[in-house]
């Protein structure tokens, strides 16, 4: 996709979003470059919240004001190494993300941006009570879907329910190892399949199976505005069909 093309799409998808998920951003803006991670040599930035804050007593969007950037050059680095990578989908999840960051800091939550919060999810998740199924994407984000919480690795993968319904297994890539396990009977809107039978010491891996949905629905799901029917399985890797 040009960068042309990729600039009439964002902001295509841009004109869609209501106002009220709008509130304290000034815009959005479409650049060429492709921003690397400073650590992570290969791995790029899709998009940011661009916040800056006000001094004020309170938070609101007088206060909170934000710019949203989509960078074409990560979408495209990404593009050339997958073929299968989706370009609408990842405009849909990545303006969704930021504006959650965005709406996140409208409200003075500045928690959610610490991962101390996702070890406190992951602590009351294992504990039985309720949680944000949404916590792991507060730890280090490594790669484009892969985020770290302490000694945890989350895999996330988006399906909608036909393609789910079809497949055999779920493909994923592993320390540069091409895995399979079983597609697991449900989806749900996010399943966490912890994965055994793969050498990660005295750490785990979950893939985290999301339900495609409209960005809309996705985003008052994550802000909390509807229930979330979450899943949890366990399933054994096996090298991926074709390989080895």
């Amino acid at each position: 996709m040009t960068f042309e093309e990729f600039e009439r799409h964002a902001w295509a998808a841009w004109d869609e979003i209501p106002d009220e998920y709008r509130e304290g951003v000034d815009g959005m803006t479409v650049r060429r470059e492709a921003p690397a991670h400073p650590d992570h040599p290969g791995v790029f930035t899709l998009g940011e919240c661009l916040t800056e804050e006000h001094l004020s007593d309170f938070g609101s969007a007088d206060t909170t004001r934000s710019v949203i950037a989509l960078y074409w050059g990560s979408f495209r680095a990404l593009a050339n190494e997958n073929p299968d990578f989706d370009w609408n989908n990842e405009v849909w999840e990545t303006l969704t993300h930021e504006l959650r960051h965005h709406l996140e800091s409208l409200a003075g939550d500045d928690a959610l941006e610490d991962v101390d919060r996702a070890a406190d999810e992951t602590f009351r998740r294992f504990e039985g009570q309720q949680f944000d199924p949404w916590y792991y994407q507060y730890g280090d984000e490594i790669a484009p879907g892969l985020y770290r919480v302490e000694k945890a690795w989350y895999l996330e993968q988006t399906w909608d329910g036909r393609s789910f319904k079809a497949a055999s297994s779920i493909h994923f890539e592993w320390r540069h190892e091409r895995l399979q396990v079983r597609r697991p009977e449900e989806l749900g809107d996010v399943h966490f399949v912890l994965v055994e039978g793969i050498e990660a010491g005295d750490e785990t891996l979950e893939l985290v199976l999301v339900r495609r949905r409209s960005w809309l629905h996705a985003l008052k799901q994550m802000m909390g505005l509807h229930d979330v029917f979450v899943l949890e399985s366990e399933a054994r890797a096996e090298p991926a069909a074709g390989v080895g």
